[in-house]
């Protein structure tokens, strides 16, 4: 009886994940009167500003996990390895984008750089796209965080970093070549996460008037009646498939470090 009831909630959750999705897919393909074609996707596809909005997201959330790991690995590591009692606060401090909402946090930039501020980042197109990178990476922060700590919390830092100093290492090769590889699963779970969340931003990007994915994808929604349902899909399909080249990625570089 509890293996029915395992496997009846495994399908309703799979429809309840799979119907929208089918039924988005199908009504893309009713865009020719009377008859299913992929008249919607070559609309699309055709789009320059798809193709050039597309992949600044995809640069942006490439450039936010980099940025994140840089910042996340090392404070995590230095937190669980020196300042234990500090953790709750690190951690209270890492879940506070959760609770201030985006528009609040790309206000105060725009407040803080505008052109006649100290800093004017919003006065040129290179500093806009550093806010917005900030912003990303303010964002993901809970999710790249809560990832790695939880990846720490399997290993033994101390001892991995006492053995590592014992031979010589610095606390750059240590983080890079001993605690980053450990937690390296845990890395590309927040990554993932980070990734879906750059991908389909829209407030950060549309006040700060960049050329991103979720601002084209409201713009063709508001103007365009079937182009949206196969912009959702091929959006859905690509994230899905650069979050799998990020796998296979994580994996091929796992097995390969793990023989030192």
């Amino acid at each position: 009886m509890k293996r029915v009831w395992s496997w009846a909630a495994l399908v309703v959750g799979g429809l309840y994940f799979l119907l929208p999705l089918i039924g988005t897919i199908e009504f893309s393909l009713r865009m020719r009167r009377g008859e299913y074609s992929l008249d919607a996707y070559r609309s699309v596809l055709s789009d320059p500003n798809f193709r050039a909005t597309f992949s600044y997201s995809v640069a942006m959330a490439l450039l936010t996990i980099l940025l994140g790991v840089l910042i996340v690995v090392p404070t995590a590591y230095w937190v669980r390895l020196r300042l234990p009692r500090l953790r709750p606060v690190i951690e209270f401090i890492t879940l506070l984008p959760l609770v201030i909402p985006a528009i609040v946090v790309v206000f105060g930039y725009i407040r803080l750089y505008n052109t006649s501020s100290i800093l004017p980042l919003t006065g040129t197109a290179s500093g806009t796209n550093l806010l917005l990178l900030c912003g990303y990476a303010t964002l993901a922060l809970p999710y790249m965080y809560r990832a790695v700590d939880t990846g720490l919390s399997t290993l033994d830092v101390r001892s991995l970093t006492e053995a590592a100093q014992s031979l010589g290492a610095g606390w750059v090769r240590i983080i890079g070549r001993l605690i980053l590889p450990n937690v390296l699963g845990a890395v590309m779970s927040g990554a993932f996460l980070s990734f879906a969340i750059v991908i389909g931003e829209f407030t950060m990007a549309a006040l700060l008037n960049r050329p991103a994915f979720g601002p084209y994808m409201q713009l063709l929604g508001a103007n365009r009646a079937y182009e949206p349902a196969a912009l959702a899909v091929i959006a859905f399909a690509v994230t899905w498939g650069c979050m799998g080249v990020m796998q296979l990625i994580s994996r091929l570089f796992g097995t390969r470090i793990q023989p030192t």
